[in-house]
């Protein structure tokens, strides 16, 4: 049996252990959360034109151009357009929930990821409530203790518990003379398992993606 003492030494110790993070490639929101923690899943999910693609494509962009990683997309619904990428980029289509999880689980089984994002966004959601606790666990298990950044992409919390980073997307659009004149990107940090409930950060996207602006 464990003696209270050893129990508490061990319980400090776990407790001091401080996973790895990286940028998001939005400031307010890595002052916020600390960043996307490594070798954990994190989970992106809001209604469409919700902004939830836009955050993706950051963190995308701080993994390639910043710390020049290899990343792999696992597109669920085949819907994305990459454009020019360097080398470091796989782009895998797909057309079904089965597709997507098959291809998710041999990239994570095979390593050598900075960062794997997995859209399923734009699939069916009563597919997407089938899919077995298991699986989420099975894929954070793939990734725990390795540097691999797994983000989920969805249109509602799918990853559960597994998830050690949560975010809900919303935006909010304002129009003048019946064109869109600001949008807005409202990031609510739904858990954050490294430490408190953080606030929620403003990610404005318009007018082009490559100038975005984000602010507390």
């Amino acid at each position: 049996m464990i003696s209270p003492a050893l129990r508490a030494q061990l319980e400090s110790s776990f407790s001091r252990r401080v996973r790895e993070t990286v940028s998001t490639g939005i400031a307010a929101l890595d002052s916020r959360t600390g960043g996307l923690p490594r070798g954990a899943i994190t989970e992106i999910y809001g209604a469409g034109s919700s902004g939830k693609t836009s955050l993706m494509l950051s963190i995308l962009a701080a993994a390639m151009m910043d710390r020049d990683e290899a990343c792999a997309l696992v597109d669920g619904h085949d819907s994305f357009s990459p454009g020019d990428h360097n080398g470091k980029f796989l782009w895998v289509r797909c057309h079904d929930v089965t597709q997507a999880l098959k291809s998710t689980d041999l990239i994570l089984q095979g390593g050598g990821f900075g960062l794997v994002v997995l859209d399923v966004s734009d699939l069916a959601a009563d597919a997407l409530q089938k899919v077995s606790l298991s699986t989420w666990f099975r894929f954070q298990r793939s990734v725990e203790k390795t540097p691999t950044i797994l983000t989920i992409l969805s249109q509602s919390g799918i990853a559960k518990t597994c998830a050690s980073l949560v975010i809900r997307a919303a935006s909010d659009f304002a129009f003048e003379d019946r064109l869109l004149a600001h949008s807005v990107t409202v990031a609510e940090i739904v858990r954050i398992r490294s430490g408190p409930k953080a606030s929620n950060v403003c990610c404005n996207f318009y007018p082009s993606f490559s100038s975005a602006i984000a602010h507390p």
